[in-house]
């Protein structure tokens, strides 16, 4: 444990050199290009899938499956994470990352099909999950195999998060939500840490999406088709 620690601020040293110049342009405030809102997966590299862009151009905000809402007393509503950048720094593209063979959303799955217990801090965001999925659950076919089940669930539950961003009116109407989901499993496409687009403000036929975004083409394929 402890030599841990040492390697981190060892680690941090190599970012002082690379990063402290980039740094010093930001300190008086942020105008981030994106926000990113991606489930909290170790192999999940927020920054790390887009080539580790400087700092000041992704605000990241990370959970266990990636949601986009919270529950507060009056309601279920878009999380205060995730406004304060669209609102505040002037960001106008959010990407929701969802991920292949995602921990939380097979949680969900479980607990849809089989029951599910657990603390109540991971249940609560599993609950969340839920909700946005069982619909989802029960059109599946029969037979599905729980791994196929959960990569169809795991893009579905993209879908699921942009609609909730392109339905609050909290979201600013300038603000673009693009769902996405980062492959490590090989289920898209042979380029492993690939991300794939899967859904643009609530569009999710592959033509359209290709017609708009041709030199994506490659990277446009669905496994949940509506």
């Amino acid at each position: 444990m402890e030599e841990i620690v040492r390697e981190l601020f060892r680690a941090n040293d190599h970012h002082v050199t690379a990063r402290g110049d980039d740094l010093g342009t930001l300190q008086e405030k942020q105008q981030p290009e994106v926000l990113t809102v991606s489930c909290g997966d170790s192999r999940v590299l927020q920054d790390g899938m887009w080539d580790d862009r400087p700092p000041g151009h992704i605000f990241t905000h990370s959970n266990i499956g990636n949601r986009v809402r919270q529950r507060t007393e009056s309601g279920t509503v878009v999380a205060g994470d995730v406004l304060y950048p669209l609102v505040h720094t002037g960001t106008e593209t959010v990407l929701v990352v969802g991920h292949t063979g995602c921990g939380a959303v097979t949680a969900a799955y479980q607990s849809l099909t089989d029951g599910f217990t657990d603390r109540p801090g991971i249940e609560h965001c599993v609950r969340l999950l839920e909700d946005d999925l069982a619909e989802a659950v029960d059109s599946l076919p029969g037979d599905i195999a729980e791994e196929n089940a959960v990569n169809r669930l795991v893009e579905y539950n993209v879908d699921r998060q942009i609609e909730h961003l392109c339905d609050s009116a909290d979201v600013p109407e300038a603000v673009t939500a693009v769902g996405v989901v980062y492959d490590f499993h090989d289920v898209y496409s042979d380029k492993r840490g690939g991300a794939h687009l899967v859904n643009v403000d609530g569009q999710r036929g592959e033509s359209a999406l290709a017609a708009q975004y041709p030199e994506l083409a490659e990277r446009i394929r669905r496994l949940w088709v509506y």
